[in-house]
């Protein structure tokens, strides 16, 4: 089988709509994109659970004529990584955009203060330097306004890979607010257990802060489109 669609996965808060340059970009060089309605992210549901989420994401996967190239964006790497080990046999490459999958048992991403039940955007004070580097103040106001809380049941979500043959996918890291060499220096240290025993790693530089999908959808979308 070939890999006939492009799925896209957002991080935390983000919606669908926040590959939207990146889909334009992509279907005008003859490319499949799928941006993903995440459970919890875009459709309302509060109460939302990480495994809502994985079922959203296999199904867009199984959905595909052949086999998928599923890119995950941030806290969304592992759901990108949960994907290939769920379906190794149709998940074709897996990239990750500024983040690494978490192991197995896990939590999703329990990184901020949980309210009511959802995990809202902390404030800009978490990401200053290279995450935001690229976001003007305007742009951070129109960012920190589309942004959708996270719901506890997926920050929370605890995190199941059983399946070795994921090892096995190829995986491209693109770097964003990191570079290359930190990349392979964490992964050569242990610090990301699951990418030191990948088999196939490609290492991709971007000029950007945490978001190019945001900040340079079409340098992003001539990533995508190479691998």
């Amino acid at each position: 089988m070939t890999a006939e669609q492009i799925v896209l996965l957002g991080g935390l808060w983000l919606d669908a709509s926040a590959w939207t340059g990146v889909a334009s970009e992509l279907e005008d060089s003859g490319h499949h994109p799928v941006p993903v309605t995440l459970p919890g992210q875009g459709d309302g549901n509060r109460s939302a659970t990480l495994a809502d989420q994985m079922t959203a994401v296999l199904a867009a996967v199984d959905a595909g004529r052949g086999r998928s190239v599923v890119v995950g964006h941030s806290a969304a790497c592992t759901l990108a990584w949960m994907a290939a080990d769920a379906r190794p046999d149709r998940v074709a490459k897996v990239v990750l955009i500024g983040g690494f999958p978490s192991n197995d048992g896990q939590p999703y991403a329990d990184f901020f203060e949980i309210t009511d039940g959802v995990m809202p955007f902390p404030g800009w004070g978490p990401f200053e330097g290279a995450d935001a580097a690229d976001l003007d103040e305007q742009a951070r106001r129109a960012f920190e306004a589309a942004t959708i809380p996270a719901p506890a049941g997926v920050a929370r979500g605890v995190v199941r890979l059983t399946d070795e043959r994921r090892f096995d996918i190829p995986v491209v890291i693109v770097c964003p607010d990191f570079t290359p060499e930190q990349a392979r220096e964490w992964i050569a240290a242990g610090d990301v257990p699951e990418l030191a025993r990948a088999k196939h790693v490609e290492l991709v530089d971007i000029d950007s802060g945490h978001w190019p999908m945001v900040t340079r959808p079409a340098e992003l979308a001539r990533i995508l489109a190479a691998v």
